[in-house]
């Protein structure tokens, strides 16, 4: 028998194998607090001296519970308990922060890149611009609590909201960013969700596997007077973002 510090014990010759019985105590150690979410856990090998099996068993235990949304493995940084996922409410007034505050997180948003662009066909469409009438695009990065869950391309009209990025970059908001332009509000017309696969640079912003898929949002939001202000393509860490579609009442 070896007993893993005390916290659990894995015995050899007993039929389940031994990177099962390590998967079961170390989710038994989250399922009591040992570690909270968003804790790291101990390295590859502090887990390898613990339960005096190799490395190679260890990630393969390890690996199982990523796969169940228990743990989840940052690059170059370590392996952390997965935090609880976040609703995230879409209806006529969706906005990232309150979303976020609404599930006791943290919300930030940090500007990528900025610039002006002459749209791709389909936006021009919902934007109802001409295609050779440049707009402005902001890409943007949101966390919660300290993890990405969306990486989202913002394309809007470039002579409506003059200095757009400059005010976004200040305020870390689209919300009061727009207010600054002299938009008072606006609302959610249409929402297209899909799921696909992420490319690498996707994956790596995301901190997530390029092997797990991720929820794609398509958004166009229009003023008072129905008229387009933006159309976002935001993607999603599935793992971490479950949408919740409510056509009934608003979102913020």
């Amino acid at each position: 028998m070896i007993d893993g510090g005390g916290e659990g014990a894995i015995e050899r010759g007993h039929g389940v194998a031994l990177w099962r019985q390590i998967d079961r105590s170390l989710s038994a150690d989250i399922s009591r607090g040992t570690w909270a979410p968003g804790e790291r856990l101990p390295t590859e090998q502090a887990l390898a001296l613990r339960f005096q099996v190799n490395r190679h068993t260890i990630r393969r235990a390890i690996q199982a519970m990523v796969q169940r949304g228990l743990l989840r493995v940052e690059q170059g940084r370590g392996t952390f308990v997965q935090e609880g996922v976040i609703d995230y409410m879409i209806g006529r007034r969706t906005r990232f922060t309150e979303n976020i505050a609404r599930n006791r997180r943290e919300a930030v948003r940090v500007l990528l890149t900025a610039g002006e662009v002459l749209p791709p066909p389909p936006i021009a469409r919902l934007l109802k611009v001409p295609t050779r009438q440049p707009v402005a695009m902001l890409e943007t990065l949101s966390s919660a609590g300290g993890m990405p869950v969306s990486l989202s391309t913002g394309y809007f009209p470039a002579g409506r909201f003059p200095d757009l990025a400059a005010h976004v970059e200040e305020t870390g908001s689209i919300t009061r960013a727009l207010q600054r332009c002299g938009l008072a509000d606006y609302a959610r017309a249409t929402t297209r969700v899909t799921a696909r696969m992420p490319t690498a640079e996707e994956a790596r912003r995301l901190k997530q596997p390029v092997t797990r898929p991720i929820i794609q949002t398509e958004a166009v939001d229009v003023d008072g007077d129905g008229r387009p202000i933006s159309v976002s393509i935001t993607r999603f860490a599935s793992d971490r973002v479950q949408l919740v579609l409510d056509s009934t009442a608003d979102a913020s």
